[in-house]
């Protein structure tokens, strides 16, 4: 049996209902799920592909590699090609299963950030392999890693990784025979800084090898209820997954594919979606700062890290009480146990009515 920690969110089920009991209804700035509409573009597509009794491909149409290829190099500056990119339902799927997929072996190590999205944890157990929480490469010394997660924009700080950074840790990889894979769900949401791809030039020197980038359209274009990313990188890795994902039966559907090069194509819902998201930002950031929280790194993505110096779960109560829901930090690492992270995605009548509760 795999042993797999407790599923975190299960634990906020009390403080969720306390928040409901608030005579005006909770204000859920907890799980970071889309609350506005699927773009026009996507509902077209998806309703003109609808009529898909065939099988669909798990290498993705050329029409959907190529927007994705696309949207790579406009909005990114990044040049791959068409053929080195693989659609996935959603990315959550991905990161469970990348070990697994890689063939990373049990007992090896795989490294992710000391605060970080839980399912890298998982996707390493799932394999047999040890996770290994870190944010420094040096400490874990000449063994072979095979496999290293960094997330920026990060969930949940919103902390940026420079190019630089970025590059030390390509190269440290590189030197010994490492796979970087990067989330990249939130690269479209720079605030005061602004992301940059694993894939980019300034990181990887125009090579992508030992490389991936974990794409997702969830939050860019509401997706999230079609399970629509994709990976791309090395040409030889992305081989690879395709291969196994093909004995695994890990397709996207068809109408979803067509969706998904559509909202690839089209930049303006994705202004749009920024757009609201910044306006909640805000409100919401200065509002809690009057109210005696500090927001930390948060300069990208769709989270505000905060803490009033106590601990997590007693910021999730004193929240809870005036029916406002957040995640504590200590769902995403040890490290989070003073901090909590509260999601600008609710409604802009949710968030406003937060801003009244913290005054």
């Amino acid at each position: 049996m795999i042993s797999l920690p407790d599923f975190p969110w299960d634990r906020l089920t009390t403080y969720k209902e306390r928040a409901e009991a608030h005579p005006d209804g909770i204000a859920d700035l907890s799980v970071g799920t889309p609350v506005d509409p699927v773009p026009l573009v996507a509902q077209k597509a998806l309703a003109e592909a609808a009529d898909s009794p065939g099988y669909p491909l798990t290498y993705g149409t050329p029409r959907l590699r190529e927007a994705a290829a696309g949207w790579l190099a406009r909005r990114h500056g990044v040049r791959v090609d068409a053929a080195d990119i693989l659609p996935t339902i959603g990315t959550k799927e991905l990161v469970a299963w990348l070990p697994t997929l890689l063939g990373v072996r049990p007992g090896e190590r795989v490294l992710f950030p000391e605060l970080a999205y839980p399912t890298y944890d998982v996707g390493a157990r799932l394999a047999g392999a040890t996770p290994y929480a870190t944010d420094g490469l040096l400490a874990v010394g000449p063994e072979r890693v095979p496999l290293v997660w960094v997330n920026s924009p990060s969930n949940p700080t919103g902390r940026v990784l420079p190019a630089e950074h970025l590059r030390k840790v390509v190269s440290w990889a590189r030197e010994r025979g490492a796979v970087v894979a990067s989330d990249e769900c939130y690269l479209e949401l720079g605030w005061e800084e602004q992301p940059i791809s694993i894939l980019h030039p300034d990181v990887c020197g125009g090579s992508h090898e030992g490389l991936l980038a974990v794409h997702s359209l969830s939050k860019r274009s509401n997706l999230a209820g079609y399970r629509a990313g994709f990976v791309a990188g090395d040409p030889a890795l992305v081989r690879r997954l395709l291969e196994v994902r093909k004995h695994a039966g890990m397709i996207m559907p068809a109408p979803v594919q067509a969706a998904m090069a559509a909202v690839l194509d089209d930049d303006a819902h994705a202004d749009e979606q920024r757009e609201r998201y910044a306006r909640r930002r805000a409100v919401l950031r200065p509002a809690l700062e009057r109210a005696g929280w500090r927001v930390e790194h948060s300069t990208a993505g769709l989270y505000l890290w905060a803490t009033n110096d106590t601990g997590c779960w007693e910021q999730v109560e004193a929240l809870a009480a005036r029916g406002i829901l957040v995640a504590p930090g200590d769902f995403y690492g040890e490290a989070g146990a003073r901090h909590v992270r509260i999601a600008v995605t609710a409604t802009d009548e949710r968030v406003n009515a937060a801003v009244l509760r913290l005054q």
